[in-house]
């Protein structure tokens, strides 16, 4: 399985410039937030696959005029041709015009979220805005990452991580961490393609079944 993952930078060979070439062979598309809702209406239609998207911390527009054609996954857990995915986007709040939240809401959210992993057996990817604390994140509270994230990561142990919000602008910003439990944390800023082998993808039960996309 081929994901392309996208967040926060407009990319011209996927808007002005589109480029099926690099198109090719990508299964489903993964935004990570802080993207226009014209943007990702403009690539879903072109790239002809699925389209996933949580919010960013600049996504407020959505509550006016969400992506057309585009699935929210922010607060769900989803299924994709088995693979388990999850998401919560949102960054810390550090002002009232931000999508946001504070440590204790995320904790909530990670949390109930956790309890539905274990129901239908696990999670395979979590996809999030702002990053877990201490893996990518910066010291600026607006840039800070959340330590909810990071337990949410060793409750439930997903294959990978991936976040946005931290622009690979800002510095000596590193694509990809290495979490202790064994999770691969990747910022997708701008974009990031990941090829999953189809039998990495594990068969599981549980108590209940997640909403195919």
């Amino acid at each position: 399985m081929r994901i392309l993952f996208i967040s926060d930078t407009e990319e011209s060979w996927l808007y002005d410039r589109w480029d099926a070439a690099r198109m090719a062979g990508v299964d489903l598309i993964v935004s990570c937030g802080d993207l226009p809702a014209r943007y990702l209406e403009h690539v879903v239609t072109l790239a002809n696959v699925p389209l996933l998207y949580v919010w960013g911390n600049h996504d407020t527009a959505y509550e006016r005029h969400a992506p057309e054609g585009c699935v929210d996954i922010d607060g769900h857990l989803r299924d994709f041709r088995g693979l388990r995915i999850m998401g919560l986007g949102g960054s810390i709040r550090y002002n009232d015009q931000v999508h946001g939240f504070t440590e204790a809401e995320m904790s909530r959210r990670a949390a109930r979220l956790a309890l539905l992993a274990h129901a239908s057996g696990g999670v395979d990817l979590i996809v999030t805005h702002a990053p877990a604390r201490g893996y990518g994140d910066l010291e600026d509270l607006p840039h800070r990452g959340f330590e909810a994230i990071g337990r949410l990561v060793e409750r439930t142990r997903p294959r990978y991580l991936v976040h946005g919000h931290i622009h690979m602008a800002y510095g000596r910003i590193e694509r990809v961490h290495e979490h202790p439990c064994g999770t691969t944390i990747v910022n997708a800023c701008g974009s990031y393609v990941l090829d999953l082998p189809d039998e990495d993808i594990p068969q599981r039960g549980g108590l209940f079944r997640p909403e195919s996309v």
